[in-house]
């Protein structure tokens, strides 16, 4: 199994830059406290999601068609990178899947096939398809190509703010967290209590399954940390949980108080922040996405 690193990191910040906004960052004082957030939800697709896809395609030979399953986010972002890059994509998704971010993903192009009750069964069924020749499935996070991708989202934080001192981040399958952390600096992954891959697979010593029933489940819904995140994760970063209902005031927050609307599972490292469970001077919060059907 490789392990990305960070130098893979900036040459996909070069690979990708003609393909994905860079997006901007927020300097914000909230309860006397400041703090930095990397504005991740005006990304093209709605997420960062789209920096792994476009990282990952542009690596190796072209496929004839790409493949993979997803909760919503990194269906969109792989169907807007196939678009890009002139190939054909199908996505499998779970029922449960938003159709907020469903109807995204056939608007980008590709095709949509709803399989099952659970991300795991959703991507079980679209193993079975990739067998076909000439066909790539692209994992949502447990690939090194994708992980270097999604870490492109610190490099530009680096770029930008080198002042920063720490990453607060919100951790699904795992690939944003592991990604930003290669930066080399303190990072908190943060997860909710009822979506926990990455705090239990820490006090297990490896991947396990767990169960999932979170509001913030359509885009942190992994059933299990992905093997080469976790390999990442173990060593860089502090493990934080935050409730629902913590996680659903941090996202009225933002709204209330900066006019910034983001899905729920953007909202849960700022939750963390605001529970003062991370640490840092200037922490950099970053807002991973705003995908979902959305209300105050």
């Amino acid at each position: 199994m490789n392990t990305p690193t960070w130098e893979d990191v900036l040459k996909a910040a070069e690979a990708v830059r003609p393909f994905v906004r860079h997006t901007p960052l927020l300097r914000a004082e909230v309860d006397g406290r400041p703090l930095v957030l990397k504005l991740e939800q005006l990304q093209r697709s709605g997420s960062f999601k789209l920096r792994g896809a476009v990282n990952a395609l542009l690596s190796g030979p072209a496929p004839e068609r790409v493949l993979t399953a997803s909760g919503g986010n990194h269906g969109l972002g792989l169907a807007m990178a196939a678009s890009l890059l002139n190939l054909p994509a199908t996505v499998y998704v779970p029922e449960s899947a938003p159709r907020a971010k469903t109807a995204r993903i056939e608007a980008a192009g590709a095709k949509l096939i709803r399989h099952g009750a659970t991300y795991a069964e959703a991507a079980a069924k679209a193993l079975e398809a990739a067998s076909e020749p000439g066909t790539r499935y692209l994992h949502a996070y447990d690939d090194p190509i994708v992980v270097a991708g999604q870490g492109t989202v610190a490099a530009e934080v680096v770029q930008d703010a080198p002042d920063v001192d720490a990453f607060s981040v919100a951790v699904g399958g795992g690939g944003l967290a592991a990604g930003t952390s290669l930066a080399g600096l303190p990072t908190y992954a943060v997860e909710p209590e009822r979506c926990r891959a990455l705090d239990a697979a820490l006090a297990a010593g490896e991947p396990v399954d767990v169960e999932i029933d979170s509001v913030a489940a359509s885009a942190l819904g992994a059933t299990r940390i992905g093997s080469v995140p976790f390999a990442v994760l173990r060593d860089r970063v502090t493990s934080v949980l935050v409730s629902d209902a913590e996680l659903l005031a941090a996202r009225d927050r933002l709204w209330e108080e900066f006019r910034l609307a983001v899905e729920p599972a953007a909202a849960v490292p700022f939750a963390a922040w605001l529970a003062g469970r991370t640490e840092g001077e200037l922490p950099c919060v970053i807002l991973c996405g705003a995908n979902s059907d959305w209300t105050p």
